[in-house]
């Protein structure tokens, strides 16, 4: 039985960071908890989930105290708006959790498939004499020097599924490690002593499962990029990202659409349909996070704009997201992401550019933004770049990761804005 809840004086900025940082780590723990086949970290995501739901109520409350007039209440409305997206996410990602923790069954594949998402997850096991071995994350700086996010530690039987500063990587502990492939494998070769040998997918032999799979791997990033993009919107009060969070929904229902297609030929054809259960809640899922994020954005799409409330427990979370503008002459000027390494060198992730000239035509499908090597303008905005996006003076770059980053980030780009 749920515990009681009772009102008592609470940060609303504080709650909405906590939740806002509570529902990310919840979309990458439920997805580890599918690509691990761990039972143990789906029972952590039910735990957040739990406490998701008492963190919603404490802000809800804290809300209904705050609105005094007609005006307060039109102004915090918006924060209601990404209250309920927040627990969305969270009972979206409980639900992705309990393919592995109700065992409802999933495509052998499925687990060689998810690696190929923009970013993965690795379960690595401290080695004594690894280079990480009882070393801080703090005196490693990992997210900053590499990309690479330690999301959850495991020490004596027990999750820290909030690891700061002063956790230590001591010699058997396991870390969940989330980044790009390529930075994800240097990393777990310095705390394991061993390289990173990537899951190979088993031959189905049967078409309509592969390109499910896929589907869904290509919505998980959809809306994993749909949920930055209104934690922008909502930040620089920008209704051209609400607007793209809301392209992005409709693409990824155009994609649940074919997934379910694919999914139902396949039962035909497999010798159990019972094990394509999983893949069905996996799918309804990542969708419904893509409608959370249009929930997040919804008060800048309506004209209200954002409250500062909202904004500062945007800026107050353990991620975060910055605005910055190329300069003139800056390091970023005339380059490539690739060329320029940003990730590498500032541990940050570029989600979107805005062109400081936007080029005439018609928006490409985030499909295609998402899977070709050359990611296309779509009027003012090159949404999730990749590294052959060239970067010019003037461009508004937005991206997400630790202060510091950042704080390199805009080094890199001048004095812009």
């Amino acid at each position: 039985m749920a515990g009681e809840v009772a009102y008592e004086p609470v940060s609303v900025k504080q709650v909405l960071s906590e939740m806002k940082d509570t529902a990310e780590l919840l979309i990458d723990l439920s997805y580890s908890a599918v690509l691990l086949d761990s039972e143990d970290v789906a029972r952590e995501v039910l735990e957040l989930e739990a406490r998701m739901d008492v963190l919603q109520m404490r802000a809800r409350m804290g809300l209904l105290m705050a609105a005094r007039s007609p005006a307060d209440a039109e102004s915090l409305a918006p924060a209601l708006g990404v209250i309920g997206a927040a627990e969305k996410i969270s009972d979206a990602a409980g639900d992705i959790a309990k393919v592995v923790a109700e065992d409802i069954g999933l495509p052998e594949a499925m687990t060689a498939a998810l690696p190929d998402a923009l970013e993965t997850v690795v379960r690595a096991e401290v080695a004594e004499n690894a280079r990480l071995a009882g070393k801080s994350l703090e005196e490693i700086d990992l997210e900053t020097e590499t990309g690479v996010r330690a999301i959850s530690i495991r020490r004596d039987g027990e999750w820290n599924t909030d690891p700061g500063p002063e956790t230590h990587l001591e010699p058997g502990t396991s870390v969940l490690l989330r980044g790009a492939t390529e930075d994800v494998g240097g990393v777990y070769q310095s705390a394991t002593g061993e390289a990173y040998d990537p899951p190979t997918a088993p031959d189905t032999g049967i078409e309509d499962i592969e390109r499910a799979m896929r589907t869904v791997v290509l919505m998980k990033n959809m809306s994993e990029l749909a949920v930055d993009l209104a934690y922008g919107a909502v930040l620089f009060d920008s209704e051209a990202l609400a607007r793209e969070v809301v392209e992005l929904e409709v693409e990824v229902d155009a994609l649940q659409s074919r997934f379910e297609a694919w999914t139902l030929r396949a039962a035909s054809r497999v010798e159990d349909p019972v094990t394509l259960r999983g893949l069905v809640h996996l799918g309804r899922s990542t969708e419904v996070i893509s409608d959370a994020a249009v929930e997040i954005s919804e008060g800048v799409l309506r004209g209200i704009g954002t409250h500062p409330v909202i904004a500062e427990a945007v800026l107050e979370s353990d991620e975060v997201l910055v605005r910055s503008v190329v300069a003139p002459g800056s390091d970023l000027d005339g380059v490539t992401i690739g060329e320029r390494r940003i990730k590498t060198e500032t541990g940050t992730r570029v989600v979107a550019v805005r062109r400081a000239e936007a080029e005439p035509g018609e928006p490409s499908s985030a499909g295609d933004r998402l899977t070709s090597a050359t990611n296309r303008a779509r009027n003012e905005w090159v949404i999730s770049p990749g590294p052959d996006t060239e970067l010019r003076a003037g461009d508004v770059v937005i991206a997400k990761g630790t202060r510091t980053g950042t704080e390199r980030l805009e080094a890199l780009a001048g004095d812009g804005d």
